[in-house]
């Protein structure tokens, strides 16, 4: 007995000397957690029961030069329906008058949305999409509609808001503008919206929040912890109205000669302000779009656009005047082991430097700048270079082409490179590298730096403007910059731009035809060409330039730059034209003409003497003789129309007032 209570004893202490230990652990962690952890859980606790909502800032609107929106974000609404929260006495009263509502505002049938809504209610799908992407103003008309104005807990409606990004004039540039990837919602790469997309995006503010119930938050401040800042608005140098102009010329050209794509910059010669820019590739049916931002990005061989650029070396360096005579021989000619071809059958023969551009001679070209500059090429590159025909023009849109200008050394460089690169093969350069140029001739020689951005805004008050800025001041001598804008003019008039020539309104440039893929197998039982103009109007005083680029167009309906390309730029300049004419003063016209004035004063007198005889009227227009004969009192009786071919009293007769007289009109 006495060993049983002893032993139980003996448990007793081991179970209390445990639970001391338990205790003691215990306390040791209530100590740790307090002093030790204790910050740490806290915050834990915090961030269970708070949490920080974002607030996303409104982004920035882009707009035209004259304050028209390229793009502008809108808020969006998703609706749906929550088909197990509404009672089924609320439910079976307005599900007709609510189907009802929305057949009438989307179009589809009463029954339609009766049967998605009593299926969702069987289903008891509390997620049943209605109708997506609304307006602000056809979301309040549906929430306002029988059972939906119950609000969420009666109602069922549930309303899912986004912003979304919009072109409010279309497609129309919209690869300029820019977009939202398809596949990152948020992010912005390309055109104005990738390269102002951190001006345009303004900052995200912050609100802390207390967890209150189940999926339930409310503020715990009366204020936002940080305040969302909005985007700045950008106001580009797109005009709306050359956008439109030269969208759709490019277009109706493209859909004619079936190209692949083609693009077209209209630039202001003064400030290099851009003024629209299209791009348009085909699609797989046959439709156009603007794909891909080819007059920036594209980088490909210019063809005859180039021979601008290497005649005016050749008479800069002073190796050749406007006069000096070039032989073109029969239209072949071997350079180096390789023959050249002009387009024109026969050849030229003899011609001069100037009428050499103006036919675009190939064997012309390649013939001044292989015999002046073949012992010392890198004569004829430094010049090039000058004119930073090697650099990216640095505008902010991403995706700029690289040029490239070869020179002895490279990979690309042999003996044929540079009577190669007289005529625009074996160089490369953007429409938009090729148009800087052209604009320099244009600008007195001032080669400024295109752009696309006139100033960023804030509220409606200007942040930031965006001045010219000058790459080359000069590009060449004022004599120069004369010989060829008349080179230019008369390409136009007398050159292969011929066809364009209009005496109502002057224009200026190259036409340039150049093969593309010529090295690939098939070339010559599939001849793909790149047909292009670049140039500026008025020819005079020139306030746009202007470069068209078209990509494959079918060769069974042409290829030829003057064809194809040529066409655009003077639609284009036309339509300017009309819309603003350049109206020159008339001195003088007060003056008067003395033997004029004595006339005038005769013819008045012999008017003011009564007619005495019928007058002869004769091949009159049939209203003015009428007007006339009954200013004279005579009655007139009229048959046909048009002209007078006879008159039933004979001219010269005595006049008797109230007499009738007949007109035979035909």
């Amino acid at each position: 007995m006495a060993f049983e209570e002893k032993n139980i004893l003996n448990r007793l202490y081991i179970v209390a000397g445990c639970m001391f230990l338990f205790a003691l652990a215990i306390s040791i962690k209530l100590m740790n957690i307090q002093f030790v952890d204790g910050e740490k859980y806290r915050e834990l606790a915090k961030e269970n029961t708070t949490k920080n909502f974002v607030i996303p800032a409104n982004r920035g609107n882009v707009y035209a030069d004259d304050g028209s929106l390229l793009a502008t974000s809108v808020p969006k609404y998703d609706i749906r329906f929550d088909a197990v929260t509404v009672s089924s006495e609320d439910f079976n009263e307005n599900v007709k008058p609510l189907s009802e509502g929305l057949s009438k505002m989307f179009g589809k049938p009463v029954a339609y949305y009766l049967d998605m809504f009593r299926k969702a209610r069987a289903d008891k799908n509390r997620y049943q999409l209605v109708v997506k992407n609304l307006g602000y103003s056809n979301y309040i008309k549906v929430k306002n509609l029988p059972l939906f104005n119950k609000g969420p807990y009666k109602g069922g409606i549930i309303v899912e808001q986004r912003t979304v990004r919009e072109h409010p004039i279309g497609q129309i540039a919209q690869r300029t503008v820019g977009d939202e990837a398809f596949d990152r919602p948020g992010y912005y790469a390309v055109g104005l919206e990738g390269a102002f997309n951190d001006l345009l995006t303004g900052k995200e503010g912050h609100r802390l929040k207390q967890k209150i119930a189940q999926g339930q938050w409310k503020p715990v401040y009366d204020e936002n912890e940080i305040e969302p800042q909005d985007g700045y608005d950008i106001v580009s140098t797109i005009n709306v109205n050359i956008q439109d102009i030269a969208h759709h010329a490019l277009l109706k050209q493209l859909e004619y000669y079936e190209a692949e794509h083609g693009s077209v910059i209209v630039m202001e010669v003064a400030t290099g302000e851009i003024k629209a820019v299209s791009n348009l590739g085909r699609t797989s049916d046959g439709t156009y779009y603007e794909k891909l931002n080819y007059a920036i990005g594209e980088s490909h061989e210019p063809g005859s656009t180039f021979k601008v650029m290497a005649f005016m070396a050749a008479l800069e360096d002073k190796v050749i005047d406007t006069s000096s005579v070039i032989d073109t021989g029969n239209g072949v000619k071997v350079f180096y082991g390789r023959k050249i071809y002009d387009s024109h059958r026969g050849g030229f023969g003899k011609i001069s430097a100037a009428r050499a551009l103006e036919v675009s001679s190939n064997i012309g070209l390649a013939t001044i700048i292989n015999d002046n500059y073949s012992k010392n090429p890198n004569k004829f590159i430094d010049r090039l270079k000058s004119w930073h025909l090697n650099e990216k023009t640095g505008v902010a849109i991403k995706g700029e082409g690289t040029p490239m200008i070869p020179q002895p050394g490279d990979k690309k460089w042999s003996r044929n490179a540079l009577p190669s690169m007289a005529y625009g093969y074996n160089l490369r350069l953007t429409p938009l590298q090729t148009l800087t140029f052209y604009n320099a001739i244009a600008n007195h020689g001032v080669m400024v730096k295109p752009r696309f951005i006139k100033e960023v805004r804030a509220w409606n008050e200007k942040v930031t403007a965006y001045d010219t800025k000058i790459i080359n001041p000069k590009i060449c001598s004022d004599e120069t910059l004369k010989q060829v804008r008349e080179i230019l003019k008369n390409t136009v008039k007398r050159g292969t731009g011929k066809s364009l020539y209009s005496p109502d309104f002057s224009m200026a440039g190259k036409t340039g035809t150049a093969q593309t893929e010529y090295w690939m197998p098939d070339w010559k039982s599939n001849r793909r060409y790149i047909s292009s103009f670049a140039g500026f109007f008025p020819a005079e005083n020139p306030k746009y330039s202007c470069i068209v680029i078209i990509h494959k167009p079918s060769t069974k309906k042409g290829f030829y730059g003057a064809d194809v390309s040529g066409p655009v730029f003077k639609r284009i300049a036309q339509k300017i034209f009309t819309d603003s004419q350049i109206i020159d003063s008339v001195e003088g016209v007060e003056k008067t003409d003395p033997a004029i004035e004595k006339d005038f004063e005769q013819y008045y007198a012999k008017l003011q003497q009564p007619a005495k005889t019928v007058p002869n009227v004769t091949g009159m227009a049939g209203m003015d003789a009428v007007s006339l004969l009954e200013n004279l009192g005579l009655r007139v009786q009229v048959v046909g129309n048009g002209t007078v071919s006879s008159q039933s009293i004979k001219s010269g007769e005595n006049l008797k007032k109230g007499q009738l007289i007949t007109l035979n009109l035909s």
